[in-house]
């Protein structure tokens, strides 16, 4: 009896849905189960990942201490060169064998990156038609010491495939502690255009060399993974260990040498009068010019000799970068620090860069961008940043970055000042960049866009955006999810995933649905958390909610891991019991299965206007909401989301007019 009562109710349930879906002018994509399913977070929070999203007391990471030594061929257009790595096991792992990423691999028809090039055409990161054969030579592996052993210089040979190099060690490296050090040699051709992340630029004063991805770097092993050996195929980028570095960069002696950290030796490679305008630059906020354009033609002492050395040393980094090159103007200028700490703001460009207009204030742009940075959001760890003018159109590196020589005003401030802005992600967050590429690209959209609005009064603020009108664009049928890998993105959508949808999804976090200032707060401490550590994405997430004690689950889930649409409507304004003077109810429906809080503007017919802010979860249980509006007349307009903040794909049906006969 019990079964055959709930089966009728069941059946008209069915009949009362039907009718009403039939009567609907929108039917609904909406489910707000899907939405809002409590179990958001697959796993618990453990000592190694805390429920928090912060490192647990047993977090571990291995370390990477690297000394480079390289010779600049400008002839042959080649580097030769000796890495010796100190690798630490901080791991509770024994180690067989270290992986390594061979990134200059990518440079030859063998490659797996080549093979997904365009057939017919070139594309960022690369050209299908492109003779250029690059690619490591490996002369030699030794294992130096391991497992606090003497030194035992025993070869090894490697095991390479595409961009991955693999040496199996002679005896375990054990957990907890135990180092081994590795000497590699070799050299390659050095690529006129590397995947728009290292180059040669030709100009009439001579060549710009931006090298990078030149040595042979460790893979992360961690304990999310293990070894993390993705293969690099030019969109994805990088995924690095922290250590300390030192290099000795030997170069034509008409060059200029920068590169990641401080300049050890300025007294041997500068001429007097470039040491006492380098010296200079230490102490002033204005810029100094440290090379000339007269001072590319005029020869100096050192060019007695045929190659100068060039020395540098940066700590607790994850990369190293350089560039070299006898067409620099150089100039200079001192960074103020919020701890008392100076550094020095650079600029390497040739004379064809030069002007007020263009990379004469490259070192300006430098300067602003790290003081704010290190103000709002966590102090420049380092002793420089550098800006190269280079034929890459914007890379970044610890301490140094490679911007377009043809760069000027906003777009030279925009490149400088994002590139820059990557020391905070990922140079001091360590996110996994071959996987997350949202978590570099993204963040650093989003405090650019902030830092743009400081920059000297506003000079490039952005117009506030308009969201309705970007719906389409961020949310259309080609578009795909920010949490998709880089390589697995269509190229033309790069910039829209990684770049543009996840720098505005945290400013739409921080402005109209966490608050400015407790949101930053919240991203502060993340920072803070996981400097010079290896965050995933639900640390993230579990960090920001932690802070601003919100349950988010719905925005991750909408705007990030799903490429879902919003459309918020307006179905109905009625009056209560058919009087104005009772106040009104609007009926306002959630039509595709994203959810936001809801801005409801009225206009009553003499002309006040009011607003209403609904939470988010007006739609935790229906794809529609009541809303009584406190109204004593005739509403003449209601609407939703009148600032345009919140990516309505379909914001036609966001209006309701009182049309009168």
């Amino acid at each position: 009896m019990k079964s055959k009562i709930l089966l009728s109710i069941f059946t008209l349930c069915l009949f009362i849905s039907s009718v009403n879906s039939q009567d609907s002018k929108n039917i609904s994509k909406y489910d707000p189960n899907e939405l809002f399913n409590p179990i958001f977070y697959k796993e618990h929070g453990n000592q190694l990942r805390t429920g928090n999203g912060e490192p647990g007391s047993a977090y571990w990471q291995n370390r990477a201490d690297y000394n480079l030594q390289a010779t600049l061929n400008e002839e042959a257009d080649e580097i030769n060169a000796i890495t010796t790595l100190t690798y630490t096991n901080n791991s509770p792992h024994q180690l067989n064998f270290l992986w390594f990423q061979l990134d200059q691999n990518l440079y030859n028809s063998t490659s797996r990156g080549f093979a997904k090039l365009p057939v017919n055409g070139n594309s960022r990161y690369g050209d299908s038609k492109s003779s250029f054969e690059g690619g490591y030579t490996i002369s030699s592996v030794k294992i130096l010491t391991i497992s606090s052993g003497k030194n035992t210089e025993i070869s090894i040979e490697p095991y390479i495939t595409d961009t991955r190099m693999r040496i199996d060690l002679p005896k375990i490296l054990k957990a907890g502690g135990d180092k081994v050090v590795v000497k590699i040699s070799y050299s390659f051709k050095i690529p006129e255009y590397g995947a728009d992340r290292m180059g040669i630029l030709k100009t009439n004063d001579g060549k710009i060399y931006a090298i990078a991805q030149w040595y042979p770097r460790i893979c992360v092993f961690d304990d999310i993974q293990g070894w993390n050996t993705l293969p690099y195929l030019g969109a994805s980028e990088f995924y690095l260990e922290y250590g300390n570095f030192e290099a000795s960069l030997t170069a034509p002696s008409n060059h200029v040498v920068v590169a990641s950290g401080e300049l050890l030796n300025a007294s041997e490679v500068l001429t007097p009068v470039q040491l006492s305008r380098y010296n200079k630059a230490k102490t002033t906020d204005s810029t100094i010019i440290i090379r000339s354009e007269d001072d590319i033609n005029n020869l100096s002492p050192n060019l007695s000799k045929p190659t100068l050395t060039w020395k540098f040393k940066i700590l607790n980094a994850r990369d190293f970068a350089w560039a070299s090159s006898g067409s620099f103007i150089w100039d200079a200028a001192r960074i103020n620090l919020p701890s008392g700490k100076k550094a020095m703001a650079q600029s390497a460009y040739p004379r064809s860069s030069n002007g007020s207009d263009a990379w004469g204030r490259s070192t300006e742009y430098a300067k602003a961008s790290i003081e704010n940075y290190s103000k709002r959001w966590f102090e420049y760890p380092y002793p420089a940043a550098i800006n190269v003018a280079s034929n890459v159109g914007g890379m970044e590196y610890p301490g140094i970055v490679f911007c377009g020589s043809r760069a000027k005003n906003e777009s030279l401030w925009g490149v400088t000042d994002h590139e820059l802005g990557h020391t905070w992600f990922p140079m001091i967050v360590g996110s996994n960049e071959r996987k997350y590429g949202w978590m570099d690209e993204g963040f650093n959209t989003f405090i650019n866009d902030i830092a743009s609005r400081d920059f000297n009064n506003g000079e490039y603020a952005a117009e506030n955006m308009d969201a309705h009108a970007m719906a389409k664009y961020l949310y259309g049928d080609k578009t795909e999810s920010i949490l998709k890998t880089p390589d697995a993105l269509r190229e033309s959508n790069i910039g829209l995933s990684l770049y543009m949808k996840p720098g505005y999804a945290l400013t739409l976090l921080r402005e109209q649905i966490i608050g400015e200032k407790t949101f930053d707060a919240a991203f502060k401490k993340y920072i803070r958390d996981w400097a010079y550590k290896h965050p995933s994405p639900w640390d993230f997430f579990r960090s920001i909610e932690s802070s601003v004690g919100e349950d988010l689950g719905w925005f991750w889930k909408g705007m990030i891991i799903e490429n879902w649409r919003l459309d918020q409507s307006i179905s109905k304004v009625e009056y209560v019991k058919n009087n104005p003077k009772n106040g009104a109810i609007i009926t306002i429906d959630n039509l595709e299965k994203l959810a936001m809080p809801v801005i409801l503007e009225y206009v009553t017919s003499s002309g006040k206007k009011a607003r209403l802010k609904l939470p988010v979860e007006v739609w935790q249980n229906s794809v529609s909401a009541k809303v009584k509006i406190p109204t004593t007349e005739e509403l003449s307009l209601v609407e939703i989301d009148p600032d345009k903040v919140f990516p309505d794909y379909f914001p036609e049906n966001n209006i309701w007019k009182d049309i009168k006969e």
